[in-house]
């Protein structure tokens, strides 16, 4: 399974989802987190990891045809037992290394493919043109993670219904403080699976920091639990809701020659909020 996470704006934690939900999946599966940020990686700065294996080393043998299970030569350890394929910190590097590696043969997709194998791919911020976007398209889940902010909802509306459409699953996940979840569905139109709520402790396990006061296993950790046993759950009384599906007051548009429904354009949103929501998760 592929599983794609990305932003829009700002920073608003993929990475540290990335490794928090890939912990929390299932025990049975073989797991790596792989930096895919076409701006540079962050997790060899933040662990001290070796420069190689990791994506560039893997790009360098991707260039010919390669068996998928050469993936797993190319990953490192974390504390704990996560496995990792750091990118490389430099833009021009990382660029390089995805230009081979997102290509349709990548052996990432195909190790993927494989039911006994999860592929968690930080896809960093999607600028429009992102070469990251070729993993967006192969991945069969996309969380688009965003902080509720006005600015950040901005730049959100203006890219959430063709991203939506473009991977074959588009999940919203919000994050921190700032506008409600339910102003956030009503103003975007799409619905909400999670909502992450600030939470410094927890997320100092993946950040390679330090913790501030005592560690709790609640928020980011609950949360990522949470998300994971939703992806993974097959029972069709409790689908995943995604970007495409329709939110109950927004009036649907016609629905394209896909099949898929086609929402209506979000509108800009303005009004500052301040509110600290909790866990919001939706399953």
């Amino acid at each position: 399974m592929l599983i794609a996470l990305a932003s829009v704006k700002g920073s608003p934690g993929v990475t540290t989802f990335a490794l928090a939900l890939a912990t929390n999946w299932s025990a049975g599966v073989r797991r790596v987190v792989v930096e895919c940020d076409p701006a540079g990686g962050d997790l060899a700065q933040r662990f001290g990891l070796v420069a190689s294996p990791g994506l560039l080393s893997l790009a360098a043998v991707a260039r010919q045809p390669v068996d998928p299970d050469v993936v797993w030569s190319h990953i490192q350890p974390l504390p704990g037992g996560l496995h990792v394929m750091p990118g490389p910190p430099g833009g021009q590097q990382a660029r390089a290394a995805l230009s081979t590696l997102t290509s349709p043969s990548s052996p990432l997709y195909g190790a993927a493919r494989r039911p006994t194998e999860a592929m968690f791919a930080d896809c960093g911020r999607l600028d429009p043109g992102s070469p990251a976007e070729a993993v967006i398209r192969h991945a069969d889940v996309l969380l688009l993670i965003s902080g509720t902010y006005s600015d950040e909802l901005a730049h959100l509306a203006t890219r959430v219904h063709e991203l939506g459409h473009t991977a074959a699953r588009a999940c919203l996940v919000l994050t921190g403080h700032g506008h409600p979840t339910h102003s956030v569905e009503r103003e975007l139109g799409v619905p909400v699976m999670a909502r992450i709520p600030h939470d410094p402790s927890g997320a100092a396990r993946y950040t390679g920091r330090p913790a501030s006061g005592r560690r709790r296993t609640g928020g980011l950790i609950q949360v990522a639990n949470d998300v994971a046993q939703a992806l993974l759950a097959e029972s069709p009384r409790a689908p995943i809701p995604d970007l495409v599906q329709q939110v109950p007051g927004v009036p649907a548009q016609p629905t394209a020659a896909s099949g898929v429904r086609v929402l209506p354009p979000a509108p800009h949103i303005s009004r500052p909020q301040t509110s600290a929501p909790g866990k919001d998760v939706r399953s």
